[in-house]
């Protein structure tokens, strides 16, 4: 029996870090962002066993993928299984689309239906090797609700606590740069309290006038602020502004915008590789057994 379960990858337009002494329960971020079409499916297998073992494939290669296990084990405890997994991404990871995030996600998804737990077990395993690894904060949990998010409370559920902004719309995506290591700017706690700050001041700003349009402003509020950005990052932003809205995507070097969608694809191509995409609004879920 192999499973097989979707988690859609996750941008966000600005955030603000949160870390509890109490527990990773309540750990991730507030800010705020949306889940895209594409993202991570994963095929797994798994067959009791005497040895705890966990092989895993990404786009067809085998990978050390420590978030995927972290959340495996997570997710099984003591019980040892013979688990492989074959994930496939749509995009490139440390470029702010929560690849690390939307591959641990659908693995512990797809296993968590063959050893019959519930979606929330394989949420918190997921939110768990995210936040542990410093490779994320809110995309897991962002991911299993879908859709266009305000992370109104950090942490997964009673704590965490989301608001969705309706909308159905293309998105333009754009690599511009190279990777951003996401733990290194997470485990910087000079960093992290200027990101902190901001995130906080854009998260309260947008709860006041919810919308699209508030989101990317502020976004690029963000993006200017935090000088995480380079030149080309925010040159790409400004050539876009007369056919949409457009930020960057946090956190790598990389554009998100939505607008007249033929002209945002013609001029981001000057700078980089460019992806559509739609907004996911179903969130992640289990597709099916074969």
């Amino acid at each position: 029996m192999k499973g097989i379960a979707f988690a859609p990858g996750h941008i966000s337009a600005f955030f603000e870090p949160v870390f509890s002494k109490q527990s990773m329960d309540r750990s991730g971020s507030r800010g705020a962002g949306l889940s895209i079409s594409l993202g991570a499916v994963s095929y797994v297998q798994v067959k009791p066993a005497s040895q705890h073992t966990i092989t895993v494939h990404v786009n067809g290669k085998p990978s050390s993928a420590p978030v995927t296990k972290l959340a495996i084990n997570y997710l099984t405890s003591d019980t040892s299984f013979r688990i492989a997994v074959h994930t496939v991404i749509d995009l490139p990871v440390s470029q702010g689309f929560g690849m690390s995030a939307a591959g641990a996600f659908s693995a512990v998804l797809a296993l968590s239906d063959l050893l019959n737990l519930s979606k929330d077990n394989a949420l918190k395993a997921a939110h768990y090797a995210e936040i542990q690894s410093h490779t994320g904060l809110g995309d897991v949990v962002s991911s299993s609700f879908g859709g266009i998010e305000i992370r109104r409370k950090a942490g997964l559920p009673p704590w965490g606590l989301l608001e969705h902004i309706p909308g159905k719309y293309d998105v333009v995506l754009c690599v511009v740069g190279k990777k951003m290591q996401t733990k290194k700017i997470l485990t910087d706690s000079t960093k992290i309290d200027e990101i902190a700050s901001y995130g906080r001041y854009c998260t309260k700003k947008l709860l006041g006038k919810p919308s699209l349009e508030h989101l990317f402003s502020l976004g690029l509020d963000f993006t200017k602020k935090i000088g995480l950005a380079d030149m080309t990052v925010l040159h790409a932003i400004e050539s876009v502004n007369r056919y949409g809205m457009a930020s960057m995507c946090m956190l790598g070097n990389s554009v998100f915008a939505i607008g007249n969608t033929p002209m945002l694809c013609k001029i981001l191509s000057s700078f980089g590789t460019v992806f559509c995409c739609s907004i996911d609004e179903e969130g992640a879920r289990v597709l099916h057994r074969r």
